[in-house]
């Protein structure tokens, strides 16, 4: 698509040869200019998706969804995993960040599908921890389809904060 194509007065010029605005366009450009900019970041995502592939969507989108509660002692991260099973999911530690991958696979091939906003592929998703974790440890649950890791700090991370006084310039 072209940015040509966006100008209203060149509708009818190029791949929507012959197309004709519609009364309702004619009576409202924001309506008009709406629903082709709804249909443009539609074409935009299209495109993303059939580039990055491999990469997946859940770069782009974030996914899985994560919650990191620091606590004192530790830490606790939640990922929303719907659909899928603890053999479908591997946790790692790696070089101070949380690495969540796995695959979440299609159940049936259906011909007949007209819309699917549903994700499968593999995924990555790496959450930066920025203390020292004991992995010796940590523990991981997979319930409902939410996946709870708890990462216990080290005793060097743990320990309480040291004011430090400040002295006067001389």
């Amino acid at each position: 698509m072209s940015v040509s194509q966006l100008i209203p007065w060149n509708r009818g010029r190029g791949r929507d040869r012959g197309a004709v605005a519609s009364p309702r366009d004619m009576r409202d450009p924001f309506d008009a200019l709406h629903r082709e900019m709804t249909r443009l970041f539609d074409d935009l995502w299209r495109e993303v998706d059939a580039v990055l592939p491999q990469a997946g969507s859940s770069a782009v989108a974030g996914w899985p969804r994560v919650e990191v509660v620091e606590r004192d002692d530790e830490y606790a991260v939640s990922a929303e995993l719907p659909g899928l099973r603890e053999q479908d999911v591997e946790v790692e530690f790696e070089n101070g960040d949380l690495v969540l991958r796995g695959e979440h696979r299609a159940e049936r091939e259906e011909r007949g599908r007209r819309i699917s906003e549903r994700y499968y592929g593999r995924f990555e998703r790496r959450i930066a921890l920025d203390t020292e974790v004991d992995v010796d440890r940590a523990s991981a649950q997979f319930r409902d389809g939410v996946l709870t890791v708890v990462l216990p700090k080290t005793e060097q991370a743990r320990a309480k904060p040291v004011r430090i006084p400040i002295a006067k310039a001389a």
